[in-house]
């Protein structure tokens, strides 16, 4: 069960990335202020977002987490140390503020919803209000209809994301979006001591290193097999790996994009050693059409960021500290609602 949650926890972070990367600027364009009204946590410009909304996605997302991960993810820490609820707390802000800024953006291009996306941010809401227990509802103070504008902001977020990268279609060669396998063997020029740190091979012992590497590379030429040989010279437990262009070093790569199935470089040198390379499969039709659409989503996101950013620096952030600071990540087994971000899924996707 929980593997089924966790699966569908990454598809719905995964359908919501365009809201994630917000944070680092809004909290540069913040002005911590007093003038809000009650219940309201931050504004962006003329638009307002109330505390009560705030929770929906933090209760959401908490839910979602523990769902997956279990309670005890929120004894863990962050990559910069801090505790992770904390973190939560940083993303959900992220996220709805970003929510926030695109419809601004939308109004400034003239976007707006169909009938069509009206009506399912309707169902949206009855569905979503009509799974609250009472107790859900008192706690969010939120009617069917601030849940149903609620729905409309998220699309209309989509909606001015689609808009502005609808017409980025450039070409994308198979060579470029194509996935090769490979196996090789590796001789390594450096270890790692005692402490976990990286140390470079000295002279003697990277010459020693290349000579082993030689050694290799003449029995395959005598005709050994490269699995026998792997076997007896590779220092990496891992010996076959998949990539395309611009995921690993630049002299592996180039080796490994050159050969033909079956066929077996010469001795490539990187900073981490010495490698013979062995072309497993040097084209997958699926893999590389896959690929085309994950760079073609890639240069649309960059060329959203761009458009996206430039009009965020003309934005002014106003952040009710103290609604803040009342903000905590809390285990409450009255208040268990998850599925704000799934309905929408299910509806618009």
């Amino acid at each position: 069960m929980r593997k089924t949650v966790r699966k569908l926890l990454i598809t719905v972070l995964a359908t919501l990335m365009i809201f994630t990367s917000v944070a680092c600027s809004f909290k540069k364009k913040i002005v911590l202020t007093t003038g809000f009204e009650e219940g309201e946590l931050f504004k962006i410009d003329k638009a307002v977002c109330t505390k009560s909304e705030y929770l929906v996605y933090l209760v959401n997302m908490q839910n979602m987490y523990e769902e997956a991960y279990g309670e005890e993810i929120w004894q863990m820490t962050t990559a910069d140390g801090e505790p992770l609820e904390e973190g939560l707390k940083e993303t959900v802000l992220a996220r709805i503020s970003r929510v926030k800024v695109m419809n601004l953006l939308a109004e400034k291009k003239k976007v707006s919803l169909s009938k069509t996306d009206e009506n399912l941010a309707k169902t949206a809401a009855s569905q979503y209000y009509g799974s609250l227990s009472q107790t859900e509802k008192d706690y969010f103070g939120l009617t069917e209809k601030d849940f149903e504008n609620m729905y409309k902001e998220y699309a209309l977020a989509n909606r001015v994301y689609g808009f502005l990268v609808k017409d980025i279609n450039p070409e994308i060669s198979d060579d470029e979006a194509r996935t090769i396998t490979v196996s090789h063997i590796h001789v390594k020029t450096y270890y790692i001591d005692s402490s976990g740190a990286r140390v470079e091979y000295d002279a003697t012992e990277k010459a020693a290193a290349k000579a082993k590497i030689e050694e290799a590379y003449a029995r395959l030429e005598d005709g050994e097999k490269f699995d026998v040989i792997s076997v007896q010279y590779n220092e990496d437990e891992k010996t076959t790996c998949n990539f395309r262009r611009g995921e690993t070093d630049p002299a592996y790569e180039e080796a490994a994009f050159n050969l033909a199935t079956d066929q077996i470089s010469e001795i490539v040198e990187t900073p981490d050693g010495y490698y013979i390379i062995r072309c497993d499969n040097m084209f997958d039709r699926d893999e590389t059409d896959q690929n085309k659409l994950d760079i073609l989503n890639q240069k649309r996101n960059e060329a959203f960021e761009e458009e996206y950013n430039a009009f965020l620096g003309e934005r002014t952030g106003n952040l009710n500290e103290e609604e803040w600071a009342t903000i905590h990540v809390e285990r409450n087994e009255q208040i268990l609602t998850s599925t704000f971000f799934t309905i929408y899924g299910s509806l618009f996707q």
